[in-house]
Order: structure tokens, then sequence, then C-alpha cells
């Protein structure tokens, strides 16, 4: 599958909009458009980085689910972990009790 297709996939598997998860990666909304519809190979290395991280996975695994050489796994807890500790700030109240709250089901 091409690297652009599956970063889309990835954003709205996470449930984001183009807009809202341009305006979380800190770029330009036309700038994520553009390298989603023209391909990643034109962009530039710092924006897919931050793409990619953003997403909570490394240009390497995106490299390995285009090529199809390894599938990406459901995350494992450093995942987990470092998604929340880089992006826990920017959450909404609502969105750290929804968290709480998923967690706490898992406890039950």
């Amino acid at each position: 599958m091409e690297k652009a297709k599956i970063l889309e996939q990835l954003i709205k598997e996470q449930g984001y909009s183009l807009k809202a998860f341009a305006e979380k990666c800190g770029l330009p909304y036309t700038t994520l458009y553009g390298i989603l519809k023209n391909g990643v190979g034109r962009a530039s290395v710092d924006n897919v980085i931050q793409i990619c991280q953003t997403l909570g996975i490394t240009v390497e695994e995106l490299e390995e689910m285009a090529t199809g050489e390894k599938q990406k796994c459901e995350p494992s807890y450093d995942d987990v972990e470092r998604l929340i500790a880089r992006n826990g700030k920017q959450m909404s109240k609502e969105q750290k009790l929804r968290l709480i709250q998923l967690l706490s089901e898992i406890i039950e």
C-alpha cells in the first residue's frame, strides 16, 4: 500500500479529521493535504517524521507497513505510555477523564 494512503488511514483510525490532525502536528492543513494527495516521497523528511511521531509510529514502521514486510501490531504498553506522556498536556479534561474511565474498565 502507498505510504500516503497508510498515513491517511491511520489518521482516520485515530478519529481525526485532516484539519484537526494537521493542527495537532503543527503543520498547515495544505501541507498535510498535499503530502497525502501527492505522496510522501515529495514531502520534507521533517514533515514525514512529525506526522509519524504524532501517529505514534516510526518512519521505519511506516516503511514496513508500505512494503508489507511486517504488519503493524497493537501498540505496546511503552507505546501507549509514550503517546500519553507526549500528548497528555494537549488533551482536554474530557479526553483525560475518558482515558481514565477506559483504564478503570480494564481493571474491573
